[in-house]
């Protein structure tokens, strides 16, 4: 059990009652990953493997606003990566957007184990990605965005600590969302939910 931002969220029960859960590490998963033994499309999250749900087409739809809205912005020191891991404690999450200090040069031989800004796109996963939350605060992701598409709204989770964010606000539907942590990336919630 663990809090994100004022409301705890539990893990969901991942094993029937009297089985067994192995702790997998980081290491382990990318090893069993690279000689095949882990799905392609699965997350670590505290140790344990989940199976990524399917992209519905709102899902991709946004990303990909998002992704060109970035397209336009300058980001010194900074880039944009999308779907690609950022390595914590015990979890290593792909965010659908995040945005990275440094550059992608710096992470031939390890993931980014942080981001100024996560963004996470919500159509049917809400309550997954808000597991995430404990994972990105411990790595001191900075900003972090849950895009809920049928809501139209972002849950915009800030100051990270302790397994955390201390902050939490919701905007939309309408207006506009500026980041704190990359100031220079605003977004319209009427255009970036509009079809």
């Amino acid at each position: 059990m663990f809090q994100a931002g004022m409301k705890t969220i539990e893990p969901p029960k991942m094993a029937l009652e009297g089985a067994q859960v192995w702790p997998m590490s980081v290491a382990a998963y990318r090893s069993l990953g690279e000689a095949g033994f882990i799905p392609k499309n699965s997350e670590l999250l505290y140790g344990i493997v989940y199976k990524k749900m399917s992209k519905s087409p709102p899902h991709s739809a946004i990303v990909r606003r998002l992704l060109k809205l970035l397209q336009g912005v300058s980001l010194p020191g900074r880039f944009v990566s999308s779907e690609q891991p950022i390595t914590c404690e015990d979890s290593e999450p792909e965010p659908d957007i995040s945005i990275v200090r440094g550059k992608e040069e710096d992470f031939w031989d390890e993931h980014p184990h942080t981001a100024d800004l996560v963004i996470e796109v919500c159509v049917t996963s809400h309550q997954f990605d808000l597991l995430k939350l404990k994972a990105y605060a411990d790595a001191k992701v900075k900003e972090c965005w849950l895009v809920l598409a049928p809501e139209k709204k972002i849950e915009v989770y800030r100051e990270p600590a302790e397994g955390h964010f201390g902050d939490k606000q919701i905007i939309g539907p309408g207006g506009k969302l500026k980041s704190e942590a990359v100031p220079e990336f605003t977004v319209d919630l009427e255009k970036l939910f509009s079809k």
